[in-house]
């Protein structure tokens, strides 16, 4: 057999590159190979950069006071949170409070917080602030936001006004993984029960309350309190996620606080282990974006003697299923 000529080897194995290469743009591998990747870009300006193994993404390229006529950014935005679960944004700093509110207006319904009285001007955004001489922050315990409400706030967004010179981060806790983790048997399980959230339970307003008593601002009601489902389906990804938190939820429909508590409490220390986590250090303009339906918080309140400062605005969500 006579010996293949070296550059007839040459054009076969420039072909078969050609090839592959065809064959990668619309296959399953390069989306594959796309999603892993822990930087990319989407089809507009923006990027995405994946934030860590549990969830999270920055998003660079965007100036959320004024690309989003872009409705391409404005899908973007979008499918990062639905893919992320809490999206992160740097040097925001020049938003004014319309501003703020515009930028979430375009992924929903502002709706004003129930317990604490708004910005005079804008009553859907709150100041979450902790002063100087507080030792108790501002919601500082794992949780969805007021899941005591017959319709939970979708998402939420928070943008830094003043910061701490060190800590004040705030840690998410993916409630997809932590579903998905437990056994088929707990799985079918939870999957009957219905998880009872109250808003007397939680110690996560107690030193904001103090403050607007004291400042004459108070926005006194009863407490509130509803049943929702123990495992909800996300409306938008038809994923299944834990929907339960340390800081609302006190018992399960039709049992005793007793009954529930040694299961609750499995399922607290469960949701937020490590492998679940991200941990989001703020800047001054900064701004974190969650999918309250799939992930819960936590700021870590490490910065005694030094004041934080944000504003926040509560997205109206649905009735969980």
């Amino acid at each position: 057999m006579m010996p293949i000529p070296r550059i007839q080897i040459s054009g076969l194995l420039s072909q078969w590159r050609t090839v592959q290469r065809e064959s990668t743009k619309s296959s399953p591998i390069k989306t594959i190979l796309a999603q892993a990747s822990r930087t990319y870009a989407t089809a507009s300006p923006v990027t995405v950069k994946k934030y860590s193994g549990a969830c999270g993404a920055e998003i660079s390229g965007v100036d959320l006071a004024k690309d989003l006529s872009d409705p391409t950014v404005v899908k973007a935005i979008r499918d990062a949170l639905l893919e992320h679960l809490v999206i992160f944004f740097h040097d925001q700093s020049h938003l004014t409070a319309t501003d703020f509110l515009d930028f979430t207006k375009k992924f929903g319904t502002p709706v004003k917080y129930p317990m604490i009285s708004g910005l005079k001007e804008h009553p859907e955004i709150i100041e979450v602030l902790k002063r100087e001489h507080e030792k108790t922050n501002f919601g500082g315990v794992w949780h969805s936001d007021t899941t005591y409400l017959d319709h939970p706030p979708m998402a939420s967004i928070l943008l830094a006004r003043e910061l701490p010179p060190y800590g004040g981060d705030t840690c998410f806790a993916n409630q997809y993984l932590a579903y998905d983790s437990l056994s088929d048997g707990l799985k079918k399980t939870l999957k009957g029960l219905r998880a009872v959230s109250s808003s007397a339970k939680a110690d996560v307003s107690k030193t904001r309350e103090d403050r607007v008593k004291e400042e004459g601002s108070t926005n006194e009601q009863k407490d509130l309190e509803v049943a929702h489902p123990a495992v909800r389906t996300h409306p938008e990804t038809g994923r299944e996620a834990l929907y339960l938190n340390t800081a609302h939820t006190i018992r399960f429909d039709g049992w005793t606080e007793d009954e529930s508590k040694p299961l609750l409490d499995y399922l607290f220390q469960h949701q937020v282990k490590l492998e679940y986590t991200c941990r989001f250090k703020w800047r001054i303009g900064s701004v974190a974006f969650w999918d309250n339906r799939c992930v819960q918080h936590n700021p870590v309140n490490d910065y005694h003697g030094f004041k934080r400062s944000m504003h926040r605005i509560t997205l109206a969500g649905d009735t969980p299923k």
